[in-house]
């Protein structure tokens, strides 16, 4: 029978693959067209950004029964008389400001005069001297070289009229009114070229929004039509609740402070206020340098320093307001973009295309970083400009190891202790990091090096989490159910290893009570120690001991002397799935030297649910556990009872039920 053969595209020869040298080749031209294009590019972002902050109000519009293309005309055309009307009435301020300057000319030589005199002496008569200590280096070093001189008096064979110097006086030609017109003109064709190439983007952008978007599916993969249609709907539909958001708290934050300028008495208020609510797009430092201007330009027109000192009182009160409490209620803590990616961004862009790019920087990354997290083509651009972490939990946990340093790894744990259980972290983090482990040592990708320090590494940690209780640190001392409920209300998944109960002596059951009721057997695995460390330890914090031995303390030679005094249950601890074949020789060993132990099989595989129906009976066990929950759960269900028929059922239906 012929072979059938592979798909194309796991077919594709090595020399076809993209080398690093390519993907730099395409980075390089792409920048390149980003730079020579910016032309065409700028005024594109900008019709982009702004058909996200219009399209809410077209489809409102729409909404009550307005034709699109009437909807988006006048949108566009209400949106551009505001912003034309708002430059109109930054340019009159300008023009006022540079009128009224020479009314504080007197007051601006009389600080200068006033900060010189007061740096005269101490410190301020060093820097005094050491500029001009460096303006005569500087003299010294731009002076040129003397020139040989020539005896006084005229030259042999040449009269004194003849040295008189003719002077020549050029006279320009009249340009004429079109010349005139011309250089009138010429300075506003490149503005107004751009604001009609803006406009005509707009409309264009928000009457074939549909077909854009699916062309854009086309591009990013067509492959998976419905969720690609879905998550771009959904990306648009955020970002332009978030950059209408920004445009209307922005607004209301320079209305305010222009309104708090003019009670104040510092002049042109609307253009500091304007300036200030325009460099909020600029993340981190905006603020910052909309407030600088005026309050330099208030100390320097005020006598005084009561006008300088109220303006920044407005500053210091104003923006932690609007920052830190009207915008996380409004969209959010964050742009969803990491800071360094921001602080990166800013400068790429503002390299690209100057002050422009500063404020399109942040808003072209979270357009980015938003189709980087839902097409999957594009999910290299959520990696490195995304303020999601680029690894989980659990491959963090694993690359500590890794690396042989577990203080990273600690406090990730203690910052997950405070909102999960201890039980949780072991599940949900170390056993799937160790999974990874397990992984790649399947693989032959860990030498015995490696694992040595993962052991090591691992060992640490499980020591330094042994003072931890089994709950959030928030509950931690507290026995109040009401707190719990209320706690797991609030969280977005119920931790149910909160309701792991600790035992008592008396809670016990007679064959439990011995001084290590619980005999965990290791595996063979490399790591099957280290997750018995960890099952014995949380079995400790809920009143029942362990102890723990090797697979070889149940070998042939070795069985008799296996020491049964005070076992209730044998639990077989396994991360390697290959081991199951010896488990069932385990099983049977057990039986003939503990009869009356019960046997849990500890399977950990907690990232493979669909898998465990797939396990052989032949493993005969009174429990099967796939997490360090379920152990838990089970070995506290036995030892709270006295064994009876069916235990081992009821048991099982009751971890069931509750997983």
């Amino acid at each position: 029978m012929p072979q059938i053969p592979a798909p194309i595209e796991t077919r594709i020869p090595d020399g076809m693959r993209a080398s690093p040298a390519s993907g730099l080749f395409v980075a390089v031209v792409i920048i390149g067209f980003l730079y020579f294009g910016r032309e065409v590019l700028v005024p594109a972002a900008l019709a982009v950004l702004l058909s996200f902050v219009l399209a809410p109000v077209v489809r409102l519009l729409q909404r009550y029964f307005v034709p699109r293309s009437i909807a988006v005309l006048s949108t566009v055309l209400l949106a551009f008389i505001l912003i034309f009307g708002l430059g109109t009435l930054m340019a009159a301020q300008l023009t006022e400001l540079a009128t009224d300057l020479p009314r504080y000319q007197s007051t601006m030589q009389e600080k200068i005069r006033s900060f010189r005199g007061a740096t005269e002496g101490g410190s301020g008569g060093i820097v005094d001297r050491m500029s001009r200590m460096l303006d005569g280096l500087s003299r010294e070093l731009n002076e040129q070289p003397a020139q040989p001189t020539r005896p006084i008096g005229p030259e042999p064979g040449v009269t004194p009229d003849e040295m008189t110097p003719i002077p020549v006086i050029i006279h320009q030609a009249d340009p004429g009114a079109l010349a005139t017109l011309a250089l009138i003109i010429n300075p506003l064709l490149h503005p107004l070229a751009t604001t009609g190439i803006i406009i005509i983007f707009v409309i264009f952008i928000l009457l074939a929004r549909e077909d854009l978007r699916n062309r854009l599916i086309r591009l990013a993969g067509a492959h998976d039509i419905q969720n690609t249609t879905a998550a771009l709907d959904d990306a648009g539909r955020r970002l332009s609740r978030l950059f209408l958001s920004q445009v209307a708290l922005n607004s209301a934050y320079g209305c305010v402070i222009g309104l708090g300028l003019w009670l104040i008495g510092v002049p042109s208020p609307i253009l500091w206020g304007v300036l200030a609510g325009v460099l909020r797009f600029v993340p981190y430092v905006g603020a910052i340098i909309g407030a600088v201007f005026p309050i330099v330009f208030a100390a320097a027109v005020d006598p005084g320093w009561s006008m300088a000192l109220w303006t920044l009182a407005l500053f210091v009160v104003i923006e932690p307001i609007v920052g830190h409490g009207i915008e996380p209620m409004l969209y959010g803590r964050s742009t969803g973009l990491a800071p360094a990616a921001v602080v990166a961004a800013a400068t790429f862009w503002t390299w690209l295309w100057g002050p422009i790019g500063l404020l399109l920087a942040t808003p072209i990354t979270v357009c980015l970083v938003v189709l980087g997290r839902h097409v999957k083509s594009l999910e290299f651009l959520d990696i490195m400009f995304g303020d999601r972490p680029a690894l989980t939990p659990a491959e963090l946990f694993y690359q500590r190891m890794l690396a042989g340093d577990p203080v990273e790894a600690i406090e990730k744990a203690t910052e997950y202790l405070k909102e999960r259980s201890l039980t949780s972290y072991y599940d949900q983090v170390a056993l799937k990091g160790l999974e990874l482990a397990q992984a790649d040592h399947a693989r032959g990708a860990l030498n015995e090096e490696r694992l040595a320090r993962i052991r090591t590494s691992l060992e640490e940690l499980i020591d330094d989490l042994a003072d931890q209780e089994d709950r959030p640190r928030s509950l931690a001392g507290t026995d109040d159910p009401e707190a719990e409920a209320a706690f797991d209300q609030d969280e977005d998944d119920e931790d149910s290893a909160l309701h792991l109960p600790v035992l008592t002596e008396e809670a016990l059951a007679p064959e439990w009570s011995g001084e290590a009721p619980v005999l965990i057997i290791s595996g063979r695995g490399p790591l099957d120690d280290s997750a018995s460390r960890i099952l014995a330890q949380l079995l400790g914090k809920h009143g029942l001991r362990a102890r723990i031995v090797g697979t070889e303390a149940i070998s042939t030679a070795n069985l008799f002397r296996l020491d049964p005094s005070g076992v209730a249950l044998v639990c077989l601890s396994y991360l390697d799935p290959a081991s199951l074949i010896p488990a069932r020789t385990a099983a049977k060993r057990i039986r003939r030297r503990i009869p009356k132990a019960a046997i849990l099989l500890g399977l950990w595989r907690p990232s493979e649910e669909d898998e465990r129906r797939e396990l052989p009976e032949e493993v005969m066990t009174d429990y099967r556990a796939f997490t360090f929950e379920e152990a838990v759960r089970l070995c506290l269900a036995a030892a709270t009872r006295p064994k009876a028929q069916g235990d081992a059922a009821a048991a099982t239906h009751a971890v069931q039920r509750s997983a």
